[in-house]
C-alpha cells in the first residue's frame, strides 16, 4: 500500500524537476543567452581535436581519463 505513495511521489518529482529544468535552461526564463561555444558543433569538433592530439605540446606526459576528461600526470617508477 505504500508503495503506490512511493512511486507517485517519485513520478511526480521527476515532473517537478523536468518541467522546472525546462523552464530555466530551455525557455530561458531568467534570461540570457546559449553561449556560442556550447550551441556551435563546429567548435565542440575541433576543440575534442585539441582534447585527443598525441602527443602533448608541453608539460609531462598525461594519460586522459575519458570518463571524467580529466588529465592526470605519469610518472616513471624509478
Amino acid at each position: 500500500m505504500a508503495g503506490k505513495y512511493i512511486i507517485s511521489a517519485l513520478a511526480g518529482s521527476f515532473a517537478v524537476a523536468w518541467a522546472c529544468d525546462h523552464l530555466i535552461a530551455d525557455r530561458k526564463i531568467f534570461g540570457g543567452t546559449t553561449p556560442s561555444t556550447v550551441s556551435n558543433q563546429e567548435w565542440w569538433a575541433e576543440t575534442d581535436k585539441k582534447f585527443q592530439a598525441w602527443p602533448r605540446t608541453a608539460g609531462p606526459p598525461v594519460v586522459m581519463n575519458p570518463i571524467s576528461r580529466q588529465n592526470f600526470i605519469v610518472k616513471s617508477r624509478d
